[in-house]
């Protein structure tokens, strides 16, 4: 489980930073502390309780190293993972592959109908960050509520408050993203994606109780102000 201390953040390594010593036995996650997709893996990290057995290497992606390109993972984007002498990257994969391949609780669930939903949970995620994202230039509370409805519709499924029921790996997948969408939709519309989703508005409380995920979110005020750059000009 997530651990009782707070975990101290390494530096953030930038185009003047040095390389850490690749393939030395050491697993390290590349990984962004703003980036929602590698917040996926941070999370995932935290919960099975692996903070000592990966590493963090956060990076400068507006300054990024150029030796992560050319030495670590040539997509040059994160999370990545480094580990048993080879770079891994896509955060979906990343969070099933730290399932399958440490130690700590498992985050998929054995029964067969939760791992089919949670196929079809993880295939929805870009089409429900797309819908969000392209709502903002749009009727904003029209279209984006039906982002929203799916989710609260998936969280009627099972009994528990999670979208399995049980916590598992297809919540750290949506949260990342639900908490800006927040954010930034009440703040910019003054819309609640919780008015009217009472399962969605207990699925983002339970979450919150959550040391794995509450550490790893990023402050509030660079979410809005972000998202506002990039999609307000």
């Amino acid at each position: 489980m997530a651990a009782t201390v707070k975990e101290v953040l390494p530096p953030i390594l930038d185009s003047t930073s040095q390389p850490p010593p690749l393939f030395d036995g050491t697993t390290r996650l590349y990984t962004n502390l703003q980036c929602p997709f590698a917040q996926r893996v941070w999370i995932t990290r935290n919960y099975k309780g692996l903070q000592d057995k990966i590493k963090l290497v956060p990076i400068d992606l507006a300054n990024r190293p150029t030796w992560y390109k050319e030495k670590v993972y040539p997509e040059n984007k994160v999370p990545s993972l480094e580990h048993d002498n080879k770079i891994i990257g896509e955060s979906l994969d990343l969070v099933k592959y730290l399932d399958t391949h440490f130690e700590g609780p498992t985050l998929l669930p054995h029964e067969t109908a939760k791992r089919e939903f949670a196929e079809e949970l993880f295939n929805y995620t870009d089409t429900f960050n797309k819908t969000v994202f392209s709502s903002f230039k749009g009727d904003t509370a029209k279209e984006v509520g039906v982002a929203f409805d799916y989710l609260e519709s998936a969280l009627e499924k099972f009994e528990g408050p999670f979208l399995l029921g049980e916590i598992s790996l297809v919540d750290f997948a949506y949260i990342p993203f639900v908490e800006r969408f927040q954010l930034f939709l009440q703040e910019v519309y003054k819309y609640d994606v919780t008015t009217g989703r009472p399962k969605l508005a207990t699925w983002i409380a339970e979450l919150n109780k959550i040391d794995a995920y509450t550490e790893t979110k990023p402050d509030p005020e660079y979410v809005v102000n972000f998202y506002k750059k990039r999609f307000l000009g």
